[in-house]
């Protein structure tokens, strides 16, 4: 695993109710026990920008990718893409798990990509915890004057986040086109804080 994340550690920044896991039973059993799966299962992921797969209710088990989009239409799929399970969705992306790579991909159908956007599963949890922190606790001055300054603070955040998961796993912010990329352009434009937060006190009111 490529970062060191642990359930203890974001239960206590987001408190246990806020945390999402997956059972393993909800993965094909190539899948269930591979590092990727297993930290699904154990430490989970925070909710809000991130949203993990809930299990079909028929059978228990997560969709695969190739029972949520045509990959007939697709161009340069990886090998064995429509077996892999989904496990998230993420602005217009489902997140599908290789579990051979351990790789999380983003399943774009209106752009018809398969794209790597994760080395690990980890690089995922960290990434949405990193984010759905500053989205809870940034707070904007409440300064008319400071507006601008409040800002480019915001941005900063933001870019710190880039950089740093850049420095361990390029993929999530490869380009200006991830998911995660957007996302936080989002969050830097003053979007996404949920309500009750400081940020959206301050800007909504």
């Amino acid at each position: 695993m490529l970062f060191d994340v642990t359930r203890s550690e974001l239960a206590e920044i987001f408190g246990e109710d806020r945390l999402a896991t997956l059972p393993a039973t909800a993965f094909p059993p190539a899948a269930a026990d591979t590092e990727g799966a297993r930290l699904l299962q154990t430490v989970g992921a925070p909710t809000g920008t991130l949203l993990l797969r809930e299990p079909e209710d028929a059978s228990g088990t997560l969709p695969l990718v190739q029972d949520v989009v045509e990959l007939d239409d697709f161009e340069d799929v990886p090998e064995g893409a429509g077996e892999w399970p989904v496990i998230g969705w993420l602005l217009n992306a489902h997140l599908a798990l290789d579990p051979v790579s351990g790789t999380v991909y983003a399943v774009d159908a209106d752009e018809e990509t398969v794209q790597e956007l994760h080395t690990d599963v980890s690089s995922l949890v960290q990434v949405t915890a990193r984010f759905q922190r500053l989205l809870a606790e940034f707070a904007f001055s409440g300064d008319e004057d400071e507006e601008d300054a409040d800002f480019e603070r915001l941005e900063g955040e933001v870019e710190r986040i880039t950089e740093e998961t850049t420095d361990v796993d390029p993929l999530p912010f490869q380009d200006d086109e991830t998911v995660w990329s957007v996302v936080g352009e989002e969050i830097a434009a003053g979007q996404r804080f949920v309500q009750g937060s400081p940020g959206a006190r301050s800007l909504y009111g």
